[in-house]
């Protein structure tokens, strides 16, 4: 038959159903005239008759009649070698699954509302020698500093996604606050609902829970808290401080701007994603640590408190 193809399946693609390899490869192509080209065995799968369930195995060849008018328009993902330098210099871990890179304060994770460049849209400088782009598994807040966990196969993108909803991914993050907690540890069990632009702490809300300790304090002015969200809402951390009395220094949304300007400090929020522990993820132990920016350690000393590994 003329302009029949054959299209080999990539490693990422293996087990996925044919259906969904259409859908992301043709998504102008109806299902009812996929099924048609299945059923009059116009497609094939190693040259046997398959069904929309089929699932797909790495390398299997799949027979195509003519279907360029379906088939999904090339992106332009032109990164600029400014930008590919930049995404490089945050990788801190890599390996045949998973990349994490230390996402700075300010940059967004993926695009919305005046969002010019964000990490999802640079991805492709992350490819290295693989043909697919690394995969976002979960995201953090724009303003927050620290870890962000790509998947660099389709296996790895369904296994990590999985254990980060199902709170297997252990997170620790670092937050300069004003004031003090009363009490130096424990955990912070206060659901939360979204109520205009804020997370508000509602007893009808979802449940929140934060494990903290108080790492360094002076004179109950500023602490240092390490804090490890065992649920994982929205804004949790930042809200979760506020209502124990020790908002993040340089919160616009939860903490106050006058706290900032008495302490002399960088505006930005003092928030970072410091420690994860991929190991129940991944089929070896794996704990990355991200390096504690610049700003966030010159005020962490500014103000009189040392951070000290435990």
């Amino acid at each position: 038959m003329s302009g029949v193809s054959i299209v080999k399946v990539k490693k990422d693609d293996d087990g996925i159903r044919l259906n969904r390899w259409f859908l992301r490869e043709y998504p102008s192509l109806s299902l009812s005239h996929l099924q048609k080209l299945l059923r009059t065995k116009q497609i094939k799968v190693d040259g046997k008759r398959a069904e929309t369930s089929t699932r797909l195995l790495a390398d299997q060849e799949i027979r195509l009649p003519p279907l360029d008018a379906q088939k999904a328009p090339l992106k332009d993902n032109f990164v600029s070698k400014a930008d590919e330098k930049l995404m490089r210099s945050l990788v801190v871990y890599q390996d045949e699954n998973v990349i994490v890179i230390n996402k700075p304060s300010g940059m967004a994770v993926q695009g919305g509302t005046n969002q010019t460049k964000h990490i999802d849209g640079l991805l492709d400088a992350l490819k290295f020698k693989n043909e697919e782009r690394p995969k976002l598994v979960h995201r953090i807040d724009k303003e927050t500093s620290g870890l962000l966990v790509l998947a660099r196969n389709r296996k790895s993108a369904l296994t990590l996604t999985k254990a980060f909803k199902e709170h297997l991914i252990q997170k620790t993050y670092l937050a300069l606050c004003a004031g003090k907690p009363k009490k130096d540890n424990g955990d912070i069990k206060a659901n939360l609902e979204k109520i205009g632009e804020k997370m508000e702490i509602v007893e009808s809300g979802q449940k929140a829970i934060t494990n903290y300790q108080v790492l360094d304090s002076a004179a109950d002015k500023f602490s240092l808290i390490q804090a490890e969200p065992l649920t994982g809402r929205t804004h949790q951390i930042r809200a979760h401080l506020a209502h124990i009395g020790a908002p993040i220094l340089g919160d616009t949304k939860y903490g106050r701007k006058e706290d900032v300007k008495k302490a002399n400090i960088s505006p930005k929020l003092h928030l970072h994603a410091w420690k994860i522990d991929l190991s129940a993820a991944m089929a070896k132990k794996l704990v990355v640590k991200a390096p504690i920016p610049d700003y966030l350690n010159n005020d962490i000393h500014f103000l009189g408190l040392n951070f000290k590994e435990k």
